[in-house]
């Protein structure tokens, strides 16, 4: 959430973006089972259990930045995450989610190394990287919930925003060429390095986590 986002103009409804982004994700969250936490992701190189884990360690730089109005570069160990993912995310997901509704916390920079960034910025930020995954969850689970149609459109309107062209590695792969009939949300996935039609097809995705 640094270098670009930094730049980046307050979107407008970035907190909503986010408790939508969220709900999303938590709904994708409830297909997971024992058995799917093996299975591979939509990014490379990732099983569900990894994924999980680092949605846990995002959720809660998005918690600290909110809490502390400061995120740090380097979390310690998350023992908690490592136990049971699943569970650790939908907590933390659902504390982030009841933290956002206090609008008297909204409106200050939040400080990530030797930057700030509007509140609503990182609100934005985290939408889109939530939401994402909720994606690459709910296709690892075999549910394929698509994003929904309205929060695909937005954070499609700030994805080249607030993700640069240049130095994507390691957070997204190279964008992928869609048809021009292609839906919002596999724009806004195939922007963030997904292979929708492979995902589609069962395929394995070749996008960056």
């Amino acid at each position: 959430m640094t270098g670009a986002a930094a730049q980046v103009p307050p979107p407008a409804g970035g907190v909503e973006l986010l408790q939508r982004a969220i709900r999303y994700a938590l709904r994708a969250a409830h297909a997971v089972t024992p058995e799917c936490l093996s299975r591979p992701t939509p990014c490379q190189g990732w099983d569900l259990r990894m994924l999980l884990r680092h949605v846990c360690e995002s959720v809660a730089a998005l918690q600290e930045g909110l809490d502390t109005g400061r995120v740090a570069l380097c979390p310690g160990s998350d023992d908690e995450a490592a136990a049971d993912p699943t569970a650790t995310f939908r907590a933390r997901a659902s504390r982030l989610l009841d933290a956002w509704t206090n609008a008297a916390r909204h409106g200050r920079d939040i400080d990530i190394a030797d930057q700030q960034l509007a509140d609503t910025v990182m609100a934005g930020a985290g939408a889109l990287e939530i939401a994402v995954h909720g994606w690459d969850i709910s296709q690892t689970c075999g549910h394929q919930q698509p994003i929904p149609l309205d929060l695909a459109v937005e954070l499609l309107a700030i994805a080249s925003l607030l993700v640069p062209e240049t130095n994507r590695h390691p957070l997204f792969a190279a964008p992928v060429a869609v048809p021009p009939t292609a839906e919002p949300g596999e724009r806004l996935l195939a922007f963030l390095g997904r292979d929708v039609g492979g995902a589609k097809t069962g395929a394995g995705g070749s996008a960056a986590g």
